[in-house]
Formats: C-alpha cells, sequence, structure tokens
C-alpha cells in the first residue's frame, strides 16, 4: 500500500480460494462465433459494425506491420491488403468480435446454454479471470516481468510515453490480432490474456477490492447487470502496463460497444 505508482484500485491484494471448478475459453470469442450466434436467431441479431479504425498515416501503419525487427504475422499482408484506400481494417473470422457490450455478452452466452441444453456457460468473474490469467505466476504477466512484443499486442508507442523514454525494442501494431496468432499462450494455454482486445467481466466494478475469499463468494456478490462492469487484459493500443494481469478499469454499458473490448467464456464443471 506504500508505493505511489500501484494505483489504488487494485488493492488490497488478498487470497481467493478458486471453489468453482471451471475451464475457460482458450480465445476471445470470434467474430465468426458471434456470427454463428446470430445467423442462428441469437445474440438479439446484433451485428457489430466491423471496421476498426486506426490513427496514423498508411505509411506509418506499413512500416509497423512490416519491422524487420520482429516476427512478421501471418495476417500482415491481409492487413496491408485492407488498407489499400483507408487505415481502416474490416475484421472477421477469426478475430475478436468487438464492439459488443456486457449485455451482448450474456446474450451470447444465453444462446450458447440453450444451443447446448445446459447452464453451465457464462462470463467469468474478475477473481476468476485474474487466477486464468496468471496461470500459476504472482509476476507482472504471467510471462514474466515484461513480454516481448511477439507475446502480448500492446502498443509500443504507448508504453514508451508512459515511460517518459525510447522504447525501440517493443513493436506498435495497428490493429488487433486473429486469436491464434502471436506467441501468446500461458502456461496453461490461454491466449490473449494480455493484450489485443479488451476482455469484459461478469464483476461489478469497484474502487477497493471487498475481500471475498472465494470464487463462488464473488460470483454472488460481486455480479449484477445493473452496474458498471470490469474490463481486464489491456488493448492493442493501450500500454505495457495497462496489460498487467492486476491492471483493471471500469466498462460504462453505455460506452462499451466500442472497437477495443470484446469477452471470454467460461463453463463451470460438475
Amino acid at each position: 500500500e506504500e508505493n505511489p505508482y500501484i494505483p489504488e484500485d487494485e488493492g488490497p491484494q488478498h487470497r481467493v480460494v478458486v471453489d468453482i471448478p471451471i475451464a475457460m475459453g482458450r480465445n476471445e470469442v470470434t467474430y465468426a462465433e458471434w456470427m454463428a450466434c446470430v445467423e442462428d436467431g441469437g445474440c438479439n441479431g446484433y451485428v457489430p459494425d466491423n471496421m476498426i479504425g486506426r490513427g496514423g498515416t498508411k505509411e506509418e501503419i506499413k512500416r509497423s506491420l512490416t519491422d524487420e525487427r520482429f516476427t512478421p504475422l501471418p495476417s500482415r499482408d491481409a492487413m496491408l491488403g485492407a488498407m489499400a484506400d483507408d487505415r481502416f481494417l474490416r475484421i472477421h473470422g477469426t478475430y475478436p468480435v468487438l464492439r459488443v457490450s456486457y449485455r451482448d455478452a450474456r446474450a451470447y452466452v444465453d444462446w450458447l446454454n440453450r444451443k447446448l441444453g445446459t447452464d453451465a456457460y457464462r462470463l467469468p468473474s474478475e477473481a476468476e479471470w485474474e487466477y486464468a490469467a496468471r496461470a500459476g505466476t504472482t509476476t507482472r504477466f504471467a510471462q514474466g516481468f515484461e513480454p516481448t512484443p511477439d507475446q502480448a499486442n500492446v502498443s509500443g508507442q504507448a508504453t514508451a510515453q508512459d515511460l517518459m523514454g525510447d522504447r525501440p525494442d517493443l513493436r506498435t501494431l495497428p490493429f488487433p490480432v486473429p486469436v491464434e496468432e502471436m506467441d501468446a499462450a500461458n502456461a496453461w494455454g490461454l491466449r490473449h490474456m494480455s493484450g489485443n482486445a479488451g476482455e469484459i467481466t461478469l464483476s461489478c466494478y469497484t474502487v477497493r477490492y471487498q475481500g471475498w475469499s472465494s470464487t463462488s463468494e464473488w460470483l454472488e456478490k460481486s455480479s449484477d447487470d445493473e452496474c458498471e462492469h470490469v474490463g481486464r487484459g489491456g488493448i492493442w493500443i493501450g500500454s505495457m502496463d495497462s496489460a498487467r494481469v492486476a491492471s483493471r478499469r471500469a466498462v460504462w454499458e453505455e460506452m462499451s460497444r466500442n472497437q477495443y473490448d470484446g469477452f471470454r467464456v467460461v463453463k463451470e464443471l460438475d
């Protein structure tokens, strides 16, 4: 608590026992998975705008995608082709679905449960999300003190601004990447828990942790449809600091259909 660089809403640090066994989606829910719901009559028929914009000139974006210091992305040529006339990328297929709100995400898991004849699927609570993202680690990231540019899709430019210094070793990508791209898995095989798309959780945002000691207590006491929900995981235009496992933010329902946030699904196990 005496560290002035730790945001107030990340404490007080406390132990939480995972007493509900769950499986978590390896990836963020993709655009194709969302559209399967829509085409099956679910998700309230909502089709998110799939045009993702990015500031900067086409020349700057091209340099960021073709920098020889970094491992080329499989989707790089498709991104460059999509920007032939403008600075937008049309996401589809295995890109994470974006411009979805908490209620949209709930509609998706409701459809999933109806489709499979169960009530086991839901959004993760904030405590479950952090437990899964850490994958048994206690470091700033599951990959250690700092992920490599191939491990997390975060902004090198924003990180350099945060640190008030130059970070030429980091990469700045103009867009999110498909969920299977980059060496982004933690020790449990969960991908892009840091960076790429932000992830909306089931939990209501509070300025300080309430000290709930188990994930079942978190599920019972921190879940409410009528609240500001917690966003986790950072975003591709955010700094590395914002993608730390402990970093959290409030997601307002009225503003949550933005081009940065998606979600991930968990399944309760018997």
